[in-house]
């Protein structure tokens, strides 16, 4: 669900991961908000913190999601470049969000699909009530594992993840 913590799990994760020494790379999605009110989402790059605008209510001449146009451009720029970068730099690959902004974007969907190949850990949040082909692949790929975050078991998903993908990434050593 919206707001239910996946970002923050993301997040949180990652951290773990490099305190265990390991690379990690990737986008992530976050809320702009103004006087506590949500206007938008910023796209950025794990590694380096380049950001760029992934929607905006009512801006710009995008795909219409809700009332929020989505940047194409800066989604591709920042956050499919993002992923690329992991992809030849990085031990894991992070990416928030694969969502309906996300999926217009053709460049996008392929680094997806790249990532879910690549054979190095892959940590994706999932909006859960997109249906697309994508994100059903992603959840059948062999060694996938599938947690609901909500805000009650948010820590526990933290912990159960971290711990996933740090025994594969051992492994892979």
């Amino acid at each position: 669900m919206p707001g239910s913590g996946k970002t923050t799990v993301m997040l949180r994760v990652a951290e773990r991961v490099k305190a265990e020494g390991f690379k990690v790379g990737g986008m992530v999605t976050r809320e702009v908000r103004r006087g506590g009110v949500r206007v938008g989402f910023e796209v950025s790059d794990l590694a380096t913190g380049e950001a760029g605008v992934l929607a905006r209510v009512g801006e710009g001449s995008g795909p219409r999601v809700g009332k929020y146009r989505v940047n194409l451009s800066d989604l591709e720029s920042v956050g499919v470049e993002a992923v690329n970068r992991a992809l030849r730099e990085a031990d894991v690959v992070f990416i928030d969000e694969v969502g309906p902004m996300e999926l217009y974007s053709r460049r996008f969907r392929q680094v997806v699909l790249e990532a879910s190949r690549s054979g190095k850990p892959l940590v994706a949040t999932v909006h859960y009530r997109v249906k697309d082909q994508l994100i059903e692949r992603l959840k059948a790929e062999e060694g996938s594992l599938l947690l609901e975050v909500r805000p009650e078991s948010r820590e526990k998903a933290c912990e159960s993840l971290a711990s996933e993908v740090l025994k594969a990434l051992k492994g892979l050593r």
